[in-house]
């Protein structure tokens, strides 16, 4: 049984052979101008998944860079910022050491007074920083003005305690705890602190340090003076009762050891005078020790113990608040040692995901190229075996 096959028919298979081909030479002519290979899911679905997963993640990676930025920008000026914290206390204290010159008259001390009122201006000031873009750099958790406030009874912080940081992955700092840094140092020594009662006007007391730290009892004491047939005595209470100490010598200068703790008492204590050692807090201000300093330097008439008393309480506090502050620096540098890392990482990351996007969506240009040519010489030949078919009729046929 024979096919016959009519010439309509064979008009048609070649036309459907050129769309054929007409289409594939498209198709790669449109890869090779975009450059990909996968350029919707239907072209490979297991390919075009593994790009939108690539391209999600470099996308998480951009919006953690710009976290990072926003993080190193707020570190860079906290930084500077409590660098200039840390020079004007430097200011200050070197004015306290002035002020314990024995030569100096009041009016020299209320001119120091007035130093120290302009150094407290300048450093509420810095307290409230801003970043350029209306955020605090102290404002802690949030603030929606100034976290520092110059109230009736000094200087507050109306901020909320704790930093603003960046998304989980990345958990970096946007904001600095202004409480923590100007709000909260360590009283005293930082581990008990030594303060003269009220009338007490012809003897001081020095900081103390910690003789035995396994003696500490964490109690609070009190020393009580007496003087009796010319000798001067005294009794230590701890919390307020009695000790086995109740009439011990005293001798100006000479160290006295309370449970761990030993301070020297200097000077001509009267009777009744009193001296309270107790356990350190978190609770000094740097704004109330340049106030104390402030109102003991404008007062007039101080006995040279008063004066010895408060430039030893006020060179005290502000050692403990620079070294609060330089604590504070020194985490914001680590920071942005850690914001270095993170950036690299980051980095690496957005690198990773670009590659396996290219890996799974673009296309080998040098295996296009050759295919593309291919298929134009294949469209080509094509066009050519349609034409001569298409030119083949009876009368052509009988006519040669």
């Amino acid at each position: 049984m024979s096919s016959r096959i009519s010439t309509t028919r064979v008009h048609e298979a070649g036309i459907e052979t050129l769309q054929k081909r007409q289409v594939e030479l498209a198709g790669a002519q449109e890869r090779l101008t975009s450059g990909k290979r996968v350029a919707k899911a239907s072209d490979d679905p297991a390919a075009a998944a593994r790009a939108e997963r690539a391209l999600a993640g470099e996308m998480r990676a951009q919006t953690s860079e710009r976290a990072v930025e926003a993080s190193r920008t707020a570190m860079s000026l906290s930084e500077t910022a409590m660098g200039d914290v840390v020079e004007l206390l430097q200011q200050a204290r070197e004015a306290m050491v002035a002020a314990g010159n024995a030569s100096y008259t009041d009016n020299e001390r209320r001119g120091l007074a007035e130093k120290l009122t302009s150094i407290r201006q300048q450093l509420l000031s810095v307290a409230n920083r801003t970043d350029g873009a209306g955020s605090f750099l102290f404002g802690g958790q949030g603030a929606g003005s100034a976290p520092f406030v110059d109230a009736a009874g000094g200087v507050q912080y109306r901020g909320i305690a704790g930093e603003r940081r960046t998304e989980p992955a990345t958990d970096l700092p946007l904001t600095i705890n202004g409480d923590g840094v100007f709000m909260t140092s360590l009283t005293g020594n930082g581990v008990f602190q030594t303060s003269a009662a009220a009338g007490v006007t012809q003897a001081w007391i020095d900081n103390g340090q910690v003789s035995d730290p396994s003696a500490l009892t964490g109690s609070t004491y009190t020393l009580q003076f007496s003087i009796a047939a010319g000798a001067t005595t005294y009794a230590v209470l701890e919390n307020g009762l009695p000790t086995a100490v109740t009439a011990a010598p005293y001798v100006s200068g000479r160290d006295i050891t309370v449970d761990g703790q030993t301070f020297r008492i200097s000077g001509a204590p009267a009777s009744g005078d009193q001296f309270t050692v107790q356990p350190s807090t978190a609770t000094l201000s740097v704004f109330d020790t340049l106030d104390r300093a402030i109102g003991q330097l404008g007062t007039p008439s101080r006995t040279a113990a008063q004066i010895a008393q408060g430039n030893t309480d006020a060179l005290r506090d502000l050692d403990q608040s620079m070294s609060q502050l330089q604590g504070a620096r020194a985490a914001a540098g680590e920071m942005l040692v850690r914001i270095d890392s993170e950036t690299g990482r980051l980095a690496d990351q957005k690198l990773a995901n670009q590659s396996e996007r290219s890996r799974a969506e673009d296309l080998d240009m040098t295996d296009a190229i050759s295919k593309f040519q291919n298929l134009q010489t294949g469209y080509d030949a094509a066009l050519k075996s349609y034409s001569m078919v298409q030119r083949l009729s009876l009368f052509q046929y009988l006519n040669t």
